[in-house]
């Protein structure tokens, strides 16, 4: 006698209920204040189409929390959530109950750190909180650039230890550059303590798990972005205010990142231009993103800008402009073919300190006539 998931596969009914949860979420891009025009559904389209992919990647394909491998759930093709073009990121399947050993090399990428979380975009709330964190201040690393984390419930007498919960589930790795060309990530492969041998078969009953989840996650992500783009869309419109810290770290932010997310909207003839006071920090950058919140094409247009590569006023300022055309300025992001869209500023490490960002919109000719001081 066949049990109830048995029957679900052996009659078709678990992947027509899968692609039932791909169909819902087709329902965020048709929300009334999302933008209608061909283009702009036509690219949300494509990013439920990543969303797929990465909910398969990490819900089946990685979802084994007895031999965890690592995935890049975000690059420059899988975009979520105003993901940082300046990352690597890189998540693992983990069990709260269980010990696991991340051995690697450092690399020489400034900033790099590891956190457990529990929760999951896949599960009803969307939340993705943090149960433990690990930065690269934080770390021992031997002479030769190698090292050793302990991932646990438990901490350990000697030795790196990242935390968890008996509830944590992901293993979360953000890596950020100053400057790709010239710096190295790290490397590193994790393992559960312990546990030895290989995997088994494909189980159907927890495929069956796997693939719904991937499927509720397509659904829930679509759903948490959508709702944040509008709520950007109507508080924070060509303005990028320090928003709900909370709200940000709940969905799996990290908590030494302040994020100033933004909506911008503007004629051809128009410029956003962005005066920023950034306090003594680890790193900022700013990106330019789509309304789905999906960073815009960084492998070939110039749609971020960060700390290391700005050009600085002479009082140690920032100016930064936004527009359709190349108006001249140092700091000119495009918007590669976009008529609005959403932005992220964020600035790693300046603990209570916050920056001081003002907006304003310009006619794109006046740009090259700006103050000196604004395009020093």
């Amino acid at each position: 006698m066949t049990t109830p998931i048995e029957q679900r596969i052996i009659t078709g009914q678990l992947w027509e209920e899968y692609c039932d949860t791909l169909k819902r979420a087709g329902q965020q891009l048709l929300r009334p204040e999302t933008p209608h025009t061909t283009f702009d559904q036509a690219e949300g389209m494509r990013y439920l189409s990543r969303l797929v992919r990465a909910g398969l990647e990490m819900m089946v394909e990685g979802a084994d929390a007895d031999f965890p491998t690592f995935v890049i759930p975000s690059h420059e093709t899988i975009k979520i959530g105003a993901d940082n073009p300046d990352n690597l990121y890189q998540t693992a399947r983990i069990n709260g109950r269980n010990e696991y050993r991340i051995r690697g090399s450092r690399g020489t990428v400034p900033t790099l750190n590891f956190a457990t979380k529990k929760g999951g975009y896949e599960k009803a709330g969307s939340k993705l909180e943090g149960t433990g964190l690990l930065s690269t201040q934080e770390m021992q690393v031997n002479a030769d650039g190698s090292f050793e984390i302990l991932v646990s419930a438990q901490r350990p007498a000697s030795g790196n230890w990242l935390p968890m919960e008996e509830t944590s589930h992901m293993l979360l790795v953000r890596q950020t550059f100053h400057d790709r060309r010239k710096e190295k990530a790290a490397e590193f492969s994790i393992e559960r303590v312990g546990h030895g041998g290989a995997p088994a078969p494909l189980d159907p009953a927890r495929f069956a798990a796997s693939l719904m989840a991937a499927g509720h996650y397509t659904e829930n992500t679509a759903r948490l972005f959508c709702d944040w783009a509008a709520l950007f869309k109507q508080e924070h419109h060509n303005t990028i205010p320090l928003g709900n810290q909370a709200m940000f770290q709940a969905a799996g932010g990290d908590p030494n990142i302040a994020y100033h997310h933004g909506y911008w909207e503007f004629g051809e003839d128009e410029a956003m231009v962005i005066d920023a006071v950034v306090p003594p920090c680890e790193f900022w950058n700013f990106q330019v993103d789509n309304y789905w919140m999906e960073s815009l094409d960084y492998r070939h247009h110039r749609i971020h800008v960060n700390s290391h590569g700005a050009r600085y006023n002479p009082d140690g300022s920032v100016t930064i402009v936004i527009a359709h055309r190349d108006p001249g300025h140092p700091n000119w992001l495009t918007t590669a073919g976009h008529a609005l869209g959403t932005s992220l500023f964020r600035v790693i490490g300046a603990g209570s300190a916050t920056a001081k960002i003002a907006t304003r919109l310009v006619k794109l000719s006046d740009i090259p006539h700006m103050p000196k001081e604004q395009c020093a």
